[in-house]
C-alpha cells in the first residue's frame, strides 16, 4: 500500500502539511496539501501545496524563486498530518521573514522577531525571480490556449499551430547564431531570450512539459555528447 493511501484527508481532500527547517528544526509555515500536491512532492523533491483561496496546485518558491528543497517526509501517528523538512532557499514568509511564525507573544504583548530577509514589493511586484522564470512562463503560455489571437502574440502562435511556431523557433535560431558569429554579447542575451521563448510556446502547443525536457537534461548530464548521439 502506497503511503498516499494511509493519509487521512478531511472532507475537502486536504490534510495540513508542517514545514520544517532540516538543519535547525525551525517550524517555517504551514500549509495545505491534496493528494497530487503530496504526491508531486515526494516525486519531485519540492514543497507542493494546495490553495485553499485560489483552488488550485502551487509549488513553493514559484514565484519568488524561494524553494524548498524536501529531504525528508514524515506524517503523525493519526495519519492526518504531514511534515515536511527542507532546506529553505531565502525564507518560507511572503513577508520577507525566514520564518511565518515571526509573531512572539511576550507577557500578553506580541513581539516581531526574526530580520525581513528580502523586500516582497520587490519580489511579489509582477516580475519572477530568474530561478523561476521558466515555470511562470509556462504558466502564461499554457492561460493563453483559446485566448483572443488577436489580442495575445502567444495566442496567435498557438492558433497558427505548430508550423507558424516552428517558423518562429527557426528565425530565432538563425539570429541567435548570427548574434553569436557578430561577437555582440547583449544580442547574444537578446536572441537567447527569444530563442528560449519561442522553444517553450512549441511546448507548451504539443503540452509537453517543461519537466521532462529538465530530467532528459539531467539523464544526459555526464554523458558525452557523443556518446548520447550514438545511443539515439
Amino acid at each position: 500500500m502506497s503511503w498516499l493511501d494511509a493519509l487521512k484527508f478531511n472532507d475537502q481532500g486536504l490534510v495540513p502539511a508542517i514545514v520544517q527547517d532540516a538543519g535547525n528544526g525551525e517550524v517555517l509555515m504551514l500549509a495545505y496539501c491534496n493528494r497530487e500536491a503530496a504526491e508531486l512532492t515526494a516525486a519531485t523533491g519540492f514543497a507542493h501545496f494546495y490553495s485553499r483561496s485560489r483552488q488550485k496546485l502551487w509549488k513553493k518558491g514559484e514565484s519568488s524563486g524561494h524553494l524548498q528543497s524536501v529531504r525528508e517526509i514524515n506524517y503523525d501517528c493519526d495519519a492526518d498530518t504531514l511534515l515536511f523538512k527542507v532546506e529553505q532557499a531565502v525564507a518560507a514568509c511572503h513577508t520577507g521573514r525566514r520564518s511565518c511564525f515571526f509573531n512572539r507573544v511576550v507577557q500578553g504583548e506580541t513581539e516581531i522577531v526574526g530580520d525581513q530577509l528580502f523586500d516582497p514589493d520587490q519580489v511579489y511586484g509582477g516580475r519572477p525571480a530568474p530561478g523561476a522564470v521558466l515555470d511562470a512562463l509556462c504558466r502564461v503560455i499554457a492561460e493563453r490556449r483559446g485566448a483572443d489571437p488577436h489580442a495575445s502574440y502567444v495566442a496567435g502562435l498557438l492558433a497558427g499551430g505548430a508550423e507558424a511556431i516552428g517558423a518562429k523557433v527557426r528565425e530565432e535560431a538563425a539570429e541567435l547564431a548570427a548574434a553569436a558569429a557578430d561577437g555582440d554579447d547583449g544580442a547574444v542575451v537578446h536572441e537567447a531570450a527569444d530563442l528560449v521563448f519561442h522553444t517553450l510556446v512549441a511546448l507548451g502547443e504539443r503540452e509537453v512539459d517543461l519537466q521532462q525536457v529538465l530530467e532528459e537534461l539531467s539523464r544526459r548530464f555526464g554523458t558525452s555528447g557523443h556518446d548520447e548521439k550514438a545511443g539515439r
